[in-house]
């Protein structure tokens, strides 16, 4: 449980670290949530992105936001069991004979490896193929974590800027009551606030946590394209075993090997 929504209980204890430590420093909520710096620095960043990157792009981050914090997980031990089932199968029986095994595995890219591989695609071909759709989806993933990275770099900015147009406003009143001055200096740094602790607890950590699905979906297709080109040399089930074990973590490697 902990494990699966990781992300959305560290987006809580940021948000609980922060702003819990100004109210036991004697802050107001209150003073935090003013309408005019959220809607600069949200309302900024949104429009600097859609400036950026397209309209089209931008309603994808809703999209994205949701897998970062809720994302795919890929079950490896599960995947290099089917491969070695499959395995021995087409020794016993031969590659034809495994085609009606393809629809059992769970992800899309090793069942499309294994199909190629039963159609009698030579190794160096199929490793083209995948390689192929691997660089194509780096390209699109890295997209991806851009738009976050950047919405990271403007929201600060926006922030800024919200403050100095408040002190702008507020020096404009200058000779008025000095103690609604000084509110008037404390509420205008509310932007910058809002701006870098939008980027820093928003925007970055979301832009990580896609390299790491990412890395995660890179590592089973990796997996997937050994298995592949281990049954379509016809390699021992115990050695095709032993490599795709090999790209475990070694805890998983130990748990496997014991099973």
């Amino acid at each position: 449980m902990i494990k699966k929504y990781g992300t959305v209980y560290g987006f809580l204890l940021g948000i609980i670290s922060i702003f819990g430590a100004y109210l036991i420093e004697g802050g107001s909520l209150g003073a935090l949530f003013l309408i005019a710096p959220i809607i600069i620095v949200f309302g900024g960043t949104f429009s600097a992105t859609i400036i950026g990157f397209g309209f089209d792009k931008f309603k994808q981050i809703f999209g994205l936001i949701k897998m970062a914090y809720f994302p795919r997980t890929y079950d490896l031990e599960n995947l290099i069991n089917s491969f070695i089932e499959i395995s021995i199968k087409s020794r016993k029986q031969g590659l034809l004979n495994i085609e009606r095994d393809i629809n059992l595995l769970e992800y899309l890219f090793p069942r499309k490896l294994i199909r190629y591989t039963v159609d009698g695609t030579e190794s160096e071909e199929l490793e083209n193929l995948a390689l192929l759709e691997m660089r194509a989806m780096k390209d699109r993933h890295f997209s991806n974590m851009q738009i976050f990275t950047k919405m990271g770099s403007y929201a600060p900015t926006m922030g800024i800027l919200g403050t100095v147009m408040a002190l702008i406003m507020t020096l404009a009143q200058a000779g008025g009551d000095p103690s609604l001055l000084i509110r008037s200096i404390a509420t205008a740094f509310i932007a910058t606030l809002w701006g870098v602790l939008s980027a820093n607890l928003i925007w970055f950590p979301i832009a990580d946590r896609l390299k790491k699905c990412h890395m995660e979906e890179k590592h089973m297709m990796q997996v997937a394209l050994e298995g592949a080109l281990g049954l379509q040399s016809g390699e021992i089930p115990s050695i095709l075993k032993a490599r795709l074990i090999s790209m475990l973590p070694q805890k998983d490697q130990i748990k496997m090997l014991n099973s």
